[in-house]
C-alpha cells in the first residue's frame, strides 16, 4: 500500500475536482459536472457536520447509505471523504431485524435512504441513527440541504484526513453466514484504484457504466474510485438490467463497465442483433465470469474483458493470462499466494490429471487459497473472531478452495463450505458446475451436497436454462456422460431446473438457501421440476412428493431425521 507520505486520500481527489467542468455523473436524463458535483458534496458535508456536532464526542463518524445506484450515493461518498468520515454501504436485500442489525452493528450515526427503499426501515430500531434518517427527495431532506447551499468544501485544515483513516465499511455478501463489515482506508482504496487504472488504461476521457450496486466493493473499487482518480465520468443505473445494458451503453457513450457474478450470462441470454458490436464499449473488468461467457461476450459486443479473482478484503489476487488451460482461474498476482491444507497448514501437492482432464487427487490437491504476505486486508469492523480466522500468524486465509497444477495455474473449487463427501470421497462443487455450464442451454448452475439417507452426501445440481429452453433429461444425462472429466462420483443424484436462483444484490448465488431447500420443493410446489436417480445407474425420473415421503422414511429408518433439520 502507498505510504502516509505518498498516498493520496479521496479528500484530496474530491478537492482536485472542485473547479473541473468535465462531466462527473450521468444518470437517466441528468448530468453533473465535477464542479456541480462538488457543490452538492459540500452541502452534504455541511449537513453531516451539523449532525456530527450533535452526537457524543466519541461516536464513530459513520454514515449509513441505503440506496440504489443514484447520484446521491456518490455525493455522500464525496462528503464522507472530505470530512474524514466513513460510509457504511447497507445491503438493501437485507430485511427486518437483519437490516437493523447491519445499521446498529456498524454504529451508523445517521442514515440516508433512497425513497424507493425507505419502507424497509419503517418501524425498525436503528440505534444511534434513530431521529437522523433522511429520505432522498423528501421535504425534510431537501430542506436540510437547502440550509447549507452555497458553502464551500471543507478544507484540509478543518478536517485532517490521512491515508490510514477509515473511509468505507463494506459488508461481505453473506452467502454463508452473517455479513462482516470490511474496513477500507483511503490508502487502500487509492492503491486499489491506481491498480485498476493501470490494468484497464482508464483515462479522464472514459465513461464508466456502473450497474453493479455501489454498496459493494466491486463497483467502488473497479469503477467509481478509478473514475474519480482520473477525473472520468460515471454513468449510473439504479439496478442491473440485462435488457437495458446495451441501450444504456449507447445512450451514455460508455467505454468501460464493471461486473461481478453472473451479469455476462444474463446479457448474453438477451436476443442477439447483427449490430450488437456497434457500441462505444472498449473494455470491461470483473470477477467470476465463465470462460465461455467471456469469449462469447467479447466477440458479440466487440470489447475487451479482463476477469480476475479477488475479494472485498483484497487479501489475494489471481489474474488471467493469455493461453491459459481450459477451466483455469489464472496465476497468482504475487508469489506469496499458494494453496494450503486448512487442517495441517502444509502446502498442497500439485493437481494430477488423467488424460481426459479428470482431477485424480482431489483430496490431496484441493486446499484453501492463502496469501503468506497478508495482502492489503485491513480487518473487519468490531469482529476479533473473524479477524483471527482470516489472519493467522501473518497468513491471509481466503476461505476459498482451489487446486493448482504443476505449471502454477489455479483452478477454483468453491467456497470452504462447498465440500461434499460422497461414498467416502471428498470433492468440491465448482468443477462440476463448470461441466454443467458447457451445455448450450444452461445459463447458470449450482452444485451442493444434500444428505444421503445412510451417510455422507449426495450431489444435487440446480440449473437455470436459457429463455425458451426445456430440459430433455435423457439428452442432458447423455451429454454429461460424454464429458470425460466428470468424475464417477460427480454425477448428480438430483437435478432441479429453477426459474431463477436466490441471489445476493451482487449476483452471487445464495447456496445456503438452496441447501436448505434441498429436494423439499416438490412437497410444497407441484410445479417444481426435479429429477433423480434413486440407485447407482444413470437412469433419471421425475422426483415426486411420494418419492420425497419414501426418502424421508429411509432417513428415519437410519436414525438420520436430524440431518433434514439442519
Amino acid at each position: 500500500m502507498s505510504s502516509e507520505t505518498t498516498a493520496l486520500t479521496f479528500a484530496d481527489y474530491v478537492r482536485r475536482r472542485a473547479d473541473d467542468d468535465r462531466v462527473a455523473v450521468l444518470f437517466e436524463d441528468q448530468q453533473w459536472t465535477y464542479r456541480q458535483w462538488c457543490t452538492e458534496v459540500a452541502a452534504r458535508a455541511a449537513l453531516w457536520k451539523s449532525i456530527r456536532n450533535s452526537r457524543p464526542h466519541d461516536a464513530p463518524p459513520h454514515i449509513g447509505i441505503l440506496m440504489e445506484n443514484i447520484p446521491d450515493f456518490t455525493m455522500w461518498l464525496g462528503a464522507a471523504a472530505v470530512t474524514g468520515s466513513t460510509i457504511v454501504g447497507i445491503n438493501p436485500t437485507r430485511r427486518g431485524e437483519e437490516l437493523a442489525r447491519d445499521i446498529t452493528y456498524t454504529e451508523c450515526q445517521m442514515l440516508v435512504v433512497d425513497a424507493a427503499l425507505a419502507p424497509l426501515v419503517d418501524g425498525l430500531d436503528l440505534g444511534a441513527a434513530n431521529g437522523h434518517v433522511y429520505v432522498v427527495d423528501s421535504e425534510k431532506y431537501q430542506s436540510a440541504l437547502d440550509g447549507h447551499r452555497g458553502v464551500v468544501l471543507p478544507t484540509a485544515q478543518e478536517f485532517s484526513v490521512l491515508p490510514s483513516n477509515q473511509f468505507l465499511l463494506l459488508f461481505t455478501s453473506g452467502t454463508s453466514g452473517a455479513p462482516k463489515a470490511v474496513i477500507t482506508s483511503h490508502g487502500r482504496l487509492d492503491f486499489v484504484a491506481a491498480s485498476m487504472c493501470y490494468l484497464t488504461d482508464l483515462t479522464a476521457d472514459d465513461v464508466s457504466y456502473i450497474a453493479m450496486p455501489l454498496f459493494h466493493s466491486n463497483a467502488l473499487f473497479t469503477a467509481w474510485a478509478p473514475a474519480v482518480v482520473k477525473g472520468g465520468a460515471v454513468a449510473l443505473r439504479r439496478k442491473f438490467s440485462a435488457s437495458e445494458f446495451l441501450p444504456d451503453v449507447r445512450k451514455f457513450g460508455a467505454t468501460f463497465f464493471n461486473y461481478v457474478g453472473k451479469p455476462l450470462a444474463y446479457i448474453l441470454a438477451t436476443p442477439e442483433s447483427p449490430d450488437d458490436a456497434d457500441n462505444p464499449l472498449v473494455r470491461g473488468y470483473g470477477n467470476e465470469g465463465s470462460e465461455s461467457d467471456l469469449e462469447t461476450f467479447q466477440k458479440r459486443f466487440g470489447c475487451r474483458l479482463q476477469d480476475g479473482y479477488g475479494q472485498t478484503e483484497t487479501g489475494a489476487s489471481i489474474i488471467r493470462i493469455p493461453n491459459m488451460p481450459a477451466g483455469a482461474l489464472g496465476v497468482a498476482a504475487q508469489d506469496t499466494i499458494s494453496i494450503l491444507d486448512p487442517n495441517t497448514g502444509e502446502t498442497c501437492p500439485p493437481a494430477v490429471f488423467a488424460d481426459n482432464g479428470q482431477l485424480l487427487n482431489a483430496e490431496q490437491a484441493i486446499g484453501e487459497i492463502v496469501n503468506r504476505g497478508g495482502g492489503t486486508f485491513e480487518g473487519y469492523w468490531n469482529n476479533d473472531e473473524a479477524n483471527r480466522e482470516r489472519m493467522r500468524e501473518g497468513v491471509y486465509w481466503t476461505g476459498d478452495l482451489a487446486y493448482r497444477d504443476a505449471e502454477g495455474f489455479f483452478y477454483f473449487a468453491g467456497r470452504s463450505a462447498d465440500w461434499l463427501r460422497v461414498d467416502g470421497e471428498n470433492f468440491a462443487g465448482a468443477p462440476i458446475e463448470r461441466i454443467l455450464m458447457r451445455h448450450p442451454d444452461v445459463i447458470l448452475s449450482a452444485v451442493y451436497g444434500v444428505p444421503d439417507p445412510v451417510i455422507g452426501d449426495r450431489v444435487m445440481a440446480a440449473i437455470q436454462l436459457r429463455p425458451g429452453a426445456v430440459l430433455d433429461i435423457d439428452a442432458f444425462i447423455a451429454f454429461l456422460g460424454e464429458q470425460n472429466d466428470l468424475g464417477p462420483k460427480w454425477m448428480p443424484t438430483f437435478i432441479q431446473v429453477v426459474a431463477e436462483f436466490p441471489m445476493t444484490q451482487t449476483n452471487k448465488i445464495l447456496k445456503r438457501d438452496l441447501v436448505k431447500r434441498r429436494w423439499h420443493d416438490v412437497e410444497s410446489d407441484a410445479s417444481a421440476q426435479i429429477w433423480w436417480r434413486p440407485g447407482r445407474e444413470n437412469t433419471f425420473s421425475v422426483f415426486t412428493a411420494a418419492d420425497a415421503a419414501e426418502l424421508r422414511q429411509q432417513f428415519s429408518a437410519a436414525g438420520r431425521d436430524n440431518v433434514l433439520l439442519i
